[in-house]
């Protein structure tokens, strides 16, 4: 298995006077995706959580929609000269009877830590077709819930204390239960490792929770939270207005600028409860 974290000596200057200690950093390392023994895409990612980070992608492209679609996934040999195995290239088997990718999704180049829709041809072809519609969800969201859910994410982000360089997706209940965390280099893979984790858990589709990821929100973070049947996505950061615009589409809430006791709901407002200044339901 791939390191999660590597060590590399550094300058560092304060005040004019330098040092040179060991600074230790988020790992990045490309993972090729193959379906049933074809390439389908390589991203490039922070090691570990493969198989849910491969079958949370095939989620979020309409492949698969059940934990028994996929009938395995393994690590294939590496491309090393000597024959070791990288654990960078896995290999998702589907069951009997489901249909493989469609070949305009392959993506025949590296798709960045940042990216997650590098290689899709136009914005109707990300527009999938979602299993589970999200806009009947009855959840019901507390702000003084949500609003202590960064620091729940945080405090359980156990690379980023040693790197500072990681993104973190979390799926919690609507009491405020963190029920996955996974953390990468990059913000969409977070989200595919904990929609992966659902379904191999048969879990979707994921309702009556809330996605917080530790960035921003952009559009394509709002179709993974709708594909796995996520109503609520909440983000430390902004939105995207294309993720807004999707989001209030699908019938998602969207929440952006989480910080302390202040959001803004960009999207599904009705699900927010609100209260007047005593407290009280309003």
């Amino acid at each position: 298995m791939g390191r999660v974290t590597s060590r590399r000596r550094v300058l560092r200057i304060v005040d004019g006077a330098a040092t040179q200690p060991v600074d230790t950093l988020a790992a990045e390392e490309p993972l090729e995706i193959r379906v049933n023994g074809r390439s389908l895409v390589v991203t490039m990612r922070t090691p570990g959580d493969d198989f849910d980070l491969a079958a949370g992608f095939l989620v979020s492209e309409g492949v698969v929609r059940r934990g028994r679609e996929i009938a395995g996934i393994r690590y294939c040999a590496g491309a090393t000269e000597d024959g070791v195995n990288t654990y960078n290239v896995v290999d998702v088997v589907l069951a009997a009877g489901v249909a493989p990718p469609d070949p305009s999704l392959e993506r025949n180049f590296y798709t960045t830590s940042s990216c997650g829709l590098c290689g899709k041809a136009s914005l109707d072809a990300v527009r999938t077709v979602a299993a589970w519609p999200v806009h009947d969800d009855p959840v019901r969201l507390d702000p003084a819930v949500i609003s202590g859910l960064p620091e729940t994410l945080r405090a359980a982000q156990r690379v980023f204390d040693r790197t500072g360089g990681l993104h973190a997706a979390g799926l919690f209940s609507a009491d405020g239960r963190l029920l996955c965390l996974r953390e990468d280099v990059g913000r969409h893979n977070a989200v595919d490792k904990v929609v992966g984790w659902a379904l191999r858990d048969g879990r979707l589709p994921v309702r009556d929770t809330v996605l917080l990821v530790s960035g921003r929100a952009s559009f394509e973070l709002v179709q993974k939270a709708v594909m796995a049947g996520i109503p609520a996505l909440a983000a430390v950061s902004a939105p995207s207005s294309l993720a807004a615009d999707l989001a209030a589409d699908a019938g998602l809430t969207l929440i952006g600028f989480l910080r302390g006791t202040s959001m803004n709901v960009y999207a599904g407002a009705h699900r927010v409860l609100r209260h007047d200044r005593t407290g009280q339901p309003a």
